[in-house]
């Protein structure tokens, strides 16, 4: 695998220098938005952005002094992307904003401060502001740590990948973002486990990035890959299957992703081995409700989302 080249360590007082990569897919709008926030970040150091087209053209006009555009060189998808954007960095830190989210001001001192402030910390994260038809919810993890277990019972959401700041020498020792794990879903979960399994992840509590939720993912409905990468963790992380708590609630995901593409009797097995584990994941009744065809899975959807929620 490539790695970046290492930088010599700065001078005391001198602010890190961070770069920023943003992966995109034909959002054009919703891209712009998200750079001239990361680019309005009031901070005294040197801030960069690459900008990595994935299966796209390049908007030329988006270039300038700290924005460089560049196209995914690595397997197709978020995952690969991600990693070409890292391989173009050789700043000293390396953070990650989707092209649908929108970075608040003030986010990038707040946790470059808070990760300089623990010489073992690798990755640190904040809190998210979701954006679901207009509506805000902030979405906060309550603590100014997050550790591995805490990972393995819980998927975080408000551990998203928009939120990470990361030692980029730290990355390269972790092996970047996994390009193997089905439709790069997430692939951000990932990084959080096995960097939280180095040290624990610090975390700025408060809601500094702004989350669109809704039919823009591209990942909406892609139940089939959801599946897919859902077993793929539990093959990977065997903790999760021995966590009464998480085990119950993947085995759930699993089960209503069975549900919404029709697959009855797949969806009652797996919501039952998640009452096995633990008879209070509140995910089965929905899971259930929709192999049934009481109401289908967008509707379910729709309901948690608007109270900045998710299967």
């Amino acid at each position: 695998m490539d790695t970046p080249r290492h930088l010599p360590p700065q001078p005391t007082g001198v602010r890190p220098s961070v770069g920023v990569v943003l992966p995109t897919h034909n959002r054009p709008e919703l891209l712009r938005k998200a750079l001239d926030a990361v680019l309005a970040q009031e901070y005294d150091g040197e801030l960069r952005a690459v900008v990595v087209y994935d299966r796209a053209e390049p908007d030329q006009s988006l270039a300038g002094d700290r924005v460089r555009l560049i196209t995914n060189t690595r397997s197709p998808g978020l995952a690969g992307a991600r990693n070409s954007g890292i391989l173009a960095l050789d700043t000293d830190l390396v953070a990650f904003c989707d092209d649908d989210d929108v970075w608040l001001p003030g986010k990038l001192a707040a946790q470059v401060d808070a990760l300089t402030a623990d010489a073992g910390a690798e990755l640190v994260s904040c809190g998210i502001l979701i954006d679901f038809d207009g509506e805000r919810i902030p979405r906060l993890a309550e603590t100014d740590q997050v550790t591995y277990d805490q990972l393995v019972r819980s998927r975080m959401v408000m551990v998203h990948s928009s939120t990470y700041v990361a030692r980029r020498t730290a990355l390269v020792q972790m092996g970047m973002v996994d390009e193997e794990i089905p439709g790069s879903q997430g692939e951000d979960w990932d990084l959080a486990l096995r960097a939280a399994r180095r040290h624990p992840i610090v975390n700025v509590d408060h809601p500094y990035v702004q989350v669109l939720w809704g039919r823009t993912s591209y990942y909406a409905q892609a139940w089939e890959t959801k599946i897919a990468a859902l077993q793929w963790f539990l093959d990977r992380y065997p903790e999760i299957a021995r966590s009464p708590v998480g085990g119950a609630r993947v085995y759930a995901q699993i089960a209503f992703g069975h549900a919404c593409v029709g697959r009855r009797r797949e969806a009652v097995r797996w919501a039952g081995r998640a009452l096995r584990a633990n008879w209070k994941e509140q995910r089965v009744p929905f899971a259930l409700a929709v192999a049934s065809g009481l109401v289908s899975g967008e509707r379910v959807l729709l309901a948690l989302h608007a109270r900045g929620r998710g299967i």
